[in-house]
């Protein structure tokens, strides 16, 4: 199988049965034993289609006598395919980009005339790439959607919320191409000890700027296939997460609630912070990733985490006011890690309208499991203020006995003194978060109240 249609089969599952492109594409890989750089290709075809898929369509349609709409899923993923390469990957010539394309198409599409339709589209653009139809600037938020494939309304949703002009940085950085982050387990080795390691097998590293323990990797292949990964010296998190478990403030011997752990990046994080001392009751709604978090804990040889399948919205007797600290990573629209899930910005307004309600469910139900002086630690990896600052104004409002709390976090964030704040992924080069901390009054204050 090659790069391309390893890029192709990923793109059609997405289509047909709503696979995630990250988790179907990896199996896709390994299922094909692609080496690193067919991988890697593979990988930034797949991706490069579903971060410009809005603007390759829009080009398509132009040179295309069929409805894109009407098309088999396979014939349109190999025409997004071709276009891709022509647009943005010119190392690869167009003639080839689209010979390969005809080629898959020939291969998995029944219709005998779907490969001389692809053929057609495809090389009469190869003959307009310099004088392509230009984007009408006239609108300028419809001009930003289309250009970087954003629908409509998240445009104006970033635009709502940044000083005029930096939404398109934002866009850009949407569509960029992510490193692979790694935190290192500082329960079983040191950073240099770990970068030794990765370089040994060839890959690239280097130390994140302002971030301790955190490593930037390039040239990994299967992170899960080095060494150090296997020995559990480090596991794959975003900066982001862990300044979340920072902002907590965490100190060995807690008693840790973390209300929805899966995959575990943030009992993991908590885990190395308390020095494996202490208990971190890491719990989920679905039984099978109890066991991703039972199996990273254990490669990570860290012995303070128990997995539980535990509903974070329903009260679990017993726990009332039992934990040092509660985390509450809840569901959310995921719009500030688009970058490493492109397909998440084609999400529909009415598609996360009716997260609020569920993160609130939620942080009622794990607010009741903090004692008295303790920390409730809010957080999301999305960027809407329906689903963080709205969430957390009216929790406030709600429980009394709880007030914010400031912290304070390295690199360019500082002192958060209203305890809570935004990560915006164009100024701190990492996802898209949402952290608030909370303190519940202590027994001595709520009687005096």
């Amino acid at each position: 199988m090659s790069a391309r249609e390893a890029a192709l089969l990923t793109l059609v599952a997405m289509e047909r049965q709503k696979a995630w492109s990250n988790g179907h594409l990896k199996k896709v890989i390994r299922d094909a034993n692609l080496d690193r750089r067919d991988a890697a290709l593979a990988t930034r075809l797949c991706f490069g289609v579903l971060q410009n898929k809005m603007l390759l369509d829009y080009y398509l349609q132009q040179y295309s006598t069929m409805k894109l709409a009407k098309m088999e899923s396979k014939v349109l993923g190999n025409l997004r395919l071709g276009l891709y390469q022509m647009l943005f990957m010119t190392k690869i010539p167009a003639n080839a980009a689209v010979s390969e394309a005809v080629e898959l198409t020939k291969k998995h599409c029944k219709n005998p005339r779907a490969g001389g339709m692809v053929n057609g589209i495809l090389r009469n653009i190869a003959r307009h790439l310099d004088e392509l139809p230009t984007i009408d600037r006239t609108d300028p938020v419809a001009y930003l959607s289309l250009l970087y494939s954003h629908p409509r309304w998240l445009v104006e949703e970033f635009d709502r919320r940044l000083p005029p002009g930096e939404a398109e940085k934002l866009l850009q950085w949407d569509n960029s191409e992510p490193p692979v982050t790694v935190q290192v387990n500082t329960c079983r080795a040191t950073a240099s000890e770990v970068i030794a390691s990765l370089e040994e097998e060839g890959v690239t590293v280097r130390k994140h700027p302002w971030l301790p323990g955190c490593l930037i990797l390039s040239g990994t292949g299967d992170l899960a296939e080095r060494t150090a990964y296997v020995k559990g010296l480090l596991y794959a998190q975003d900066p982001a997460a862990k300044l979340a478990v920072l902002a907590a403030g965490l100190t060995p011997g807690q008693k840790v609630l973390d209300a929805c752990a899966a995959p575990g990046g943030k009992s993991f994080a908590s885990a190395m912070v308390m020095g494996d001392r202490g208990e971190i009751r890491a719990c989920d709604l679905h039984a099978h990733k109890k066991g991703l978090i039972e199996a990273g804990a254990n490669r990570l040889g860290l012995t303070s985490i128990t997995a539980q399948v535990v509903d974070g919205k329903k009260p679990r007797k017993g726990w009332e006011e039992t934990f040092d600290t509660v985390i509450a990573d809840v569901p959310c629209s995921g719009l500030g890690v688009i970058r490493k899930k492109p397909e998440i910005r084609y999400k529909t307004l009415e598609e996360v309208a009716g997260l609020p309600q569920i993160q609130t469910d939620i942080l009622d139900n794990v607010s009741r499991y903090v004692r008295p002086g303790g920390v409730l630690l809010y957080s999301t990896c999305t960027l809407r203020k329906e689903e963080n600052e709205d969430v957390a104004r009216a929790f406030l409002a709600g429980h009394p006995d709880f007030a914010s709390e400031g912290f304070t976090l390295p690199g360019p964030i500082g002192e958060v003194a209203e305890g809570q704040c935004t990560l915006w992924p164009q100024r701190t080069e990492t996802d898209g978060f949402f952290i608030a901390k909370f303190r519940k009054a202590g027994k001595e204050e709520t009687a005096h109240d």
